[in-house]
C-alpha cells in the first residue's frame, strides 16, 4: 500500500491542521464564555465531536479546573447538575445537540464551538465560537475537530494549568508539521486490523483515530484505554495486526504486543497525542485509496445527522 495522495479533500483538510491549530490558540485568548477554575463543566457532541469532548474533559479535570464530564449529546445525563456546558458542533444542525441545549440552557450557561456562523447553534447557545477558517468540504472531520479541541486546549494553557506532561499549541502545532512530513510505519500501511490505544486525554484521540479508520476505509478498528488493552482486547492482535499507541507506551506494552505476533506502533512519545492522530487520519486516507474508496464520501454517512419527525 503506498502514501495516499493529495488529491482528496480529506487529504488537503488533514495538512490544513497546524495553521489552524495556530489559529485557534490565538482566537482562545480573547474568546469569551470558556469554562473558568472551579465550574463543574460537561462537554458534548456526536460522534467525532465526542471524541473531542472526552479528550478535553481528560485534560481539563488533570489541570485541577474542575470536574469535567464528557457525554455524546444523544446520552446525555439532563438530570445532573453543573454550571457550563460546552458543546463540539461542526455543522451546528444536528438534532441531538440543539435539543440538549433547548431542554439545559435555562440552568446552565452554554458555550458553542461550531464551524458555521449562520448555523442554528450560534442563536440557541449562550455564547458560540465560530472557527469557519477550520471547516471542511469532506463528510469525513479532520481539522475542525482537532481545532475545536486546540482551541480548549489552549484556553487551559493561558491560565497556566496544562497537566504535568501535556505540551503546549504551539508545540503540538510543530509536532502536527512532523506527522505530516515523515512517512507512514510501513507496518501499519500492510496490517489487515488496527487497535488504537491512548491513556488520559489521549484516550479520545485514540478512539477518533479508530474512528477515521471505519468511516473513511470501512477498516476493522477498535480502540482502548492503553491500560485496558491487555485485560482482552489484546487477544485480537496476531501476525499482520497492529496496535497503535498515542503517546507514551505502559511499561510491557511492546513485550505484550510481540508475543501476539502483531506489532506496537509507537514513538515512545516524540509527537504530542494530538500530532499522532494526524499520522492516523493519513493512515485512513491512504487505506481508503487502497481499497477503491472515497474517503471524502463515506457510505452511509452524511455532513449532520438531522432527524425526521
Amino acid at each position: 500500500m503506498s502514501e495516499p495522495s493529495l488529491t482528496s479533500l480529506t487529504s488537503l483538510e488533514i495538512t490544513a491542521q497546524p495553521e489552524c491549530w495556530r489559529r485557534a490558540a490565538e482566537a482562545a485568548g480573547a474568546a469569551a464564555g470558556l469554562p473558568r477554575p472551579g465550574e463543574r463543566v460537561a462537554v458534548t457532541g456526536c460522534g467525532t465531536s465526542w471524541f473531542m469532548a472526552q479528550a478535553y474533559a481528560a485534560l481539563r479535570e488533570a489541570s485541577g479546573q474542575g470536574e469535567t464530564d464528557a457525554f455524546p449529546a444523544s446520552e446525555f445525563p439532563v438530570s445532573r447538575t453543573y454550571d457550563r456546558l460546552v458543546v463540539i458542533t461542526r455543522s451546528g444542525t444536528t438534532t441531538e445537540v440543539l435539543g440538549l441545549i433547548a431542554e439545559v440552557r435555562e440552568r446552565w450557561e452554554v458555550l458553542a464551538l461550531t464551524a458555521d456562523p449562520a448555523s442554528p447553534v450560534v442563536a440557541a447557545a449562550g455564547e458560540a465560537v465560530v472557527l469557519n477558517w477550520a471547516d471542511e468540504e469532506s463528510v469525513v472531520q479532520t481539522r475542525f475537530a482537532t481545532t475545536a479541541l486546540a482551541f480548549l486546549r489552549a484556553g487551559l494553557e493561558a491560565g497556566g494549568r496544562l497537566p504535568e506532561g501535556v505540551r503546549g499549541v504551539a508545540d503540538a502545532a510543530a509536532g502536527a508539521e512532523t506527522a505530516l512530513s515523515e512517512p507512514l510505519p510501513r507496518a501499519v500501511l500492510e496490517a489487515e486490523q488496527w487497535t488504537f490505544l491512548g491513556a488520559g486525554w489521549a484516550y479520545g484521540l485514540a478512539q477518533e483515530a479508530a474512528l477515521k479508520m471505519r468511516e473513511a476505509a470501512g477498516a476493522w478498528t477498535e480502540a482502548y484505554p492503553a491500560m485496558e488493552y491487555r485485560h482482552g482486547p489484546v487477544a485480537i492482535t496476531g501476525p499482520g495486526r497492529a496496535a497503535w499507541i498515542l503517546g507514551p507506551a505502559p511499561a510491557g506494552l511492546e513485550a505484550d504486543v510481540s508475543r501476539t505476533g502483531g506489532v506496537l506502533v509507537s514513538d515512545g512519545g516524540r509527537l504530542d497525542p494530538m500530532a499522532d492522530l494526524i499520522r492516523a487520519q493519513r493512515l485512513a486516507v491512504a487505506v481508503a485509496e487502497s481499497r477503491g474508496l472515497n474517503p471524502d464520501r463515506p457510505r452511509g454517512l452524511t455532513r449532520s445527522v438531522i432527524l425526521k419527525g
